[in-house]
């Protein structure tokens, strides 16, 4: 075992790669509490219920995502990073896809399969870094701090901070009513215990806040903590079943948007986690494409399992910090995910309140990539601006993309700069105006 994941090259040990795998479990274990919540749009109120999806199966689909994902990482890549449905992918699926475009979310399944087999096909035949190249950085950093600010839009409207207001479309909420106030409380202890530097620190906010809204009558006290694990049923294939779906120009945009931000959320974290744990060689990445092949087919596995994308965490860097260096540590995370299937008993303690801290700090988080834009030259501000504004006001990821994506060649070819335009970009310009228009 130990030549295997090559402790003695890496200077590791089984304390440290267990230590590493419990310390990334405890830091992404939210997302097995958040991810029914948001898949199943519970802070939406009066919703059908056809348009709802199970939360004990997606319980359960989360975190068989996440243990396989974190399985396949760490035996074929060898890296201690750990997988899960991704944040910001899932509030594209619910918010956007079925919410707002009305897919069935049978079809938006649809959606994620066809995203990850052509994830594998790309990865396997070495066109993902050519893709990748062709989309300029600033973009890919507007994407994402857009979709923070989306995933804490979602997560004030789930707390009741911020309502409807018809004369304003938007405004303060009751900051008397008590979920309310412990939305507000849960974001406080989270805060606090982050910039402490606590290991696991939206997890633990969570268990505090769902804790401290029992003591008040805000949140029913679970009868049992161990139960039977919820049954797969209500989601499982449903991917399959409506693969006939996917043929229109709507459910391409759908299908290229998870495609494009699971492009990137996972080659940043790779990066990311890698040069921390020191196993960068030479500037590359060693092994990345088994890296990338572990992460789509995990997003196959989660979609026939029936949840959103499964991507790389950058929580997993939490677990680098405590000693894992090996994807021992990535099995040890797997492992805690099915342990976890256990407890789904406290699904019913999680509430909207219980969730809202979390979402907004992950947006807190995601928003860091603004640094990294060069908001000096104007044609690379406006696309970039126009991307990150879009997303929460549109309340749609796709959409945000769809703007920034189109201005981007405008004002590069008035600034006179055509020519470092890549033909991928003015393909996807084409394909977004026929968007707007299939909109229209």
């Amino acid at each position: 075992m130990k030549k295997f994941f090559q402790f003695d090259e890496l200077g590791t040990n089984y304390r440290r790669e267990i230590i590493g795998g419990l310390t990334t479990f405890l830091s992404m274990a939210y997302i097995l509490f958040v991810n029914p919540n948001t898949l199943a749009m519970t802070s939406i109120p009066d919703l059908p219920a056809e348009m709802r999806m199970d939360t004990g199966a997606i319980f359960t689909a989360t975190a068989i995502a996440a243990a396989v994902g974190s399985l396949l990482m760490g035996l074929i890549a060898k890296y201690p990073i750990a997988l899960a449905p991704g944040m910001g992918l899932n509030a594209f699926f619910s918010f956007t896809v079925v919410l707002t475009m009305g897919v069935p979310w049978q079809t938006a399944l649809s959606g994620v399969l066809v995203s990850g087999l052509i994830f594998i096909l790309l990865t396997l035949s070495g066109l993902r870094e050519k893709i990748i190249n062709s989309i300029p950085a600033e973009l890919k950093f507007a994407v994402s701090a857009g979709i923070g600010l989306f995933i804490t839009f979602v997560g004030f409207q789930g707390a009741g901070i911020i309502v409807n207001n018809d004369a304003t479309l938007v405004g303060l909420g009751d900051f008397t009513n008590p979920q309310t106030l412990l939305a507000i409380f849960g974001i406080i202890v989270t805060v606090i215990l982050m910039v402490r530097g606590v290991n696991g620190g939206i997890f633990y906010g969570m268990l505090i806040t769902a804790i401290v809204g029992m003591i008040f009558n805000q949140i029913a006290v679970p009868t049992e903590i161990v139960g039977q694990i919820p049954s797969l049923a209500p989601t499982f294939g449903q991917a399959f079943m409506n693969l006939d779906q996917i043929f229109t120009v709507q459910m391409l945009v759908v299908i290229l948007t998870f495609l494009f931000v699971d492009f990137f959320d996972t080659a940043g974290t790779l990066v990311g986690v890698a040069n921390q744990a020191g196993l960068m060689k030479d500037n590359k990445l060693p092994r990345a494409g088994k890296a990338l092949f572990a992460d789509s087919a995990a997003t196959v596995v989660g979609s026939v399992l029936g949840t959103s994308t499964t991507t790389s965490y950058i929580e997993s860097s939490a677990g680098v910090a405590a000693g894992a260096r090996s994807g021992f540590a990535s099995v040890v995370t797997a492992v805690l995910f099915l342990l976890a299937l256990f407890f789904s008993p406290l699904l019913g303690v999680i509430t909207s309140a219980v969730t809202a801290p979390a979402l907004i700090i992950v947006g807190a988080l995601m928003v860091s990539s603004l640094g990294q834009i060069d908001w000096k030259r104007f044609e690379i501000a406006v696309p970039a601006f126009l991307t990150i504004i879009t997303m929460p006001l549109s309340y749609s990821i796709a959409t945000g993309i769809a703007v920034g994506f189109i201005f981007y060649p405008i004002t590069m070819i008035m600034k006179g700069r055509g020519k470092e335009i890549h033909p991928v970009m003015y393909g996807l310009f084409v394909i977004f105006v026929l968007y707007f228009v299939f909109l229209a």
